[in-house]
């Protein structure tokens, strides 16, 4: 038998070091060439690591949320043969590694007494309120019999999915039932610490690093959208079943590209640094989407150039690739200008953060029937406001009104989206 040492691979773009988001499998599990053993995080996107090699894990080189640089020892897999480390290194991974890092060395020898991994690790994690955590239908009916609220199980299953052993862990510390045991008027005085790791921990320094640099301003403007939402029903009441069904997004989409044709210096990027601004001709519209690990921006390219369903299949195919942790880094990078929607969620009105270099993100808000006055006549209308934000180092405020205002104008007489 010998050892086979995986170390962290060089991902490429000049990157040194990322974060060991999640761990797929444990200290003692077998494992087969090219599973996924571990998934990390760039700058820029989840990355899978798979095993090059069939053998048993002897050892992990780290824990989650831990930034490891590129080269460092991964994991350690015992394999049939030499492996790729000489006899006399071979211990190294198992015993010598963990005397550094006090963390890791309870962790190895817990797993490798005990094989369940449920007790070296925390059983309980919060998530965001309205986050769904990844389950199977059998779990989450033990869950609602146990009365566990699955957000706050850790789940060992791969992509962090919760397994049935999962919530028997967290029966086992007594942490089930706390919610369901108290009365609505029990005084409580537990705490709760919540490492920021993983995308969590981007998607929070990305939201700091905007909010330092740029100078944000927002504007906020309502738009009566009755002409096309009553476009967008006849279209899918007539072509859906062929060409798919339409949402308002695609209209945006368009709504931009048409109106960025005067509004040259909004699409753009501005490198503060290097004290550049890079106006662009491709229109490449970065759509922010949810997901179970956080939220993500998926890139819809060249926009200027795609039709009302073409946009709206791209659309889908990014957020379902984003949702499912497959977005690739390329589909996850080199946006021009952001759209961001909360849907049925989106308020009256709100103050969307730039993604950095861009200089505008334009903000959804929720679509509303409210009376107005046209022609002195009061009339239901469906009204929908657009809270969006700029970078005022870069973009004027009337530039920026005026790019609203043409938005605005497009989406209240729908046909002069496609008249050129």
């Amino acid at each position: 038998m010998g050892t086979h040492v995986i170390k962290m691979p060089d991902i490429g773009e000049g990157i040194a070091e990322v974060e060991l988001s999640v761990w797929h499998v444990k200290v003692g599990d077998m494992v087969v060439e090219d599973q996924v053993l571990a998934d990390v995080m760039t700058d820029k996107a989840m990355v899978d690591i798979p095993s090059p090699v069939h053998g048993k894990v002897i050892s992990l080189g780290g824990e989650p949320g831990e930034v490891m640089a590129v080269g460092s020892i991964l994991i350690s897999i015992e394999v049939e043969g030499e492996g790729n480390v000489k006899a006399s290194s071979q211990p190294a991974p198992v015993a010598q590694a963990a005397k550094p890092a006090p963390v890791a060395a309870p962790k190895v020898e817990a797993v490798i007494e005990s094989k369940p991994a449920a007790p070296a690790r925390p059983p309980m994690v919060a998530r965001e309120a309205d986050e769904r955590p990844l389950a199977s239908p059998a779990v989450r009916k033990h869950a609602l019999d146990a009365g566990i609220q699955l957000r706050l199980v850790r789940g060992t299953g791969p992509a962090g999915r919760i397994l049935h052993e999962d919530l028997e862990a967290y029966l086992a510390q007594g942490q089930s039932n706390a919610s369901s045991t108290v009365t609505a008027y029990a005084e409580r005085n537990d705490e709760q610490q919540i490492p920021v790791i993983g995308m969590r921990r981007k998607i929070a320094q990305r939201m700091q690093d905007a909010t330092q640099r740029a100078a944000h301003f927002s504007y906020v403007e309502e738009i009566d959208v009755t002409a096309v939402e009553e476009l967008r029903a006849h279209l899918n009441e007539k072509h859906g079943a062929t060409r798919g069904k339409l949402t308002l997004l695609p209209f945006l989409v368009r709504a931009m590209v048409v109106a960025l044709r005067d509004f040259p210096q909004i699409n753009a990027r501005y490198d503060d640094e290097a004290q550049v601004i890079t106006r662009l001709g491709a229109v490449h519209v970065g759509v922010a989407t949810q997901s179970d690990i956080g939220l993500m921006v998926p890139v819809v390219r060249h926009a200027e150039a795609r039709s009302l369903w073409d946009s709206a299949a791209e659309i889908s195919r990014l957020a379902t690739a984003a949702r499912n942790g497959k977005a690739s880094r390329d589909e996850l990078s080199g946006s021009t200008i952001t759209l961001t929607s909360l849907g049925a969620l989106g308020g009256i009105v709100s103050t969307p953060v730039l993604n950095l270099p861009e200089v505008a993100i334009v903000g959804v808000n929720k679509i509303v029937e409210r009376p107005m006055v046209i022609k002195g006549q009061i009339v239901i209308r469906k009204m929908m406001n657009l809270s969006s934000s700029f970078d005022h180092r870069v973009v004027d405020g009337m530039d920026a009104a005026q790019f609203i205002q043409a938005i605005r104008g497009l989406l209240e007489q729908p046909a002069t989206l496609f008249v050129e």
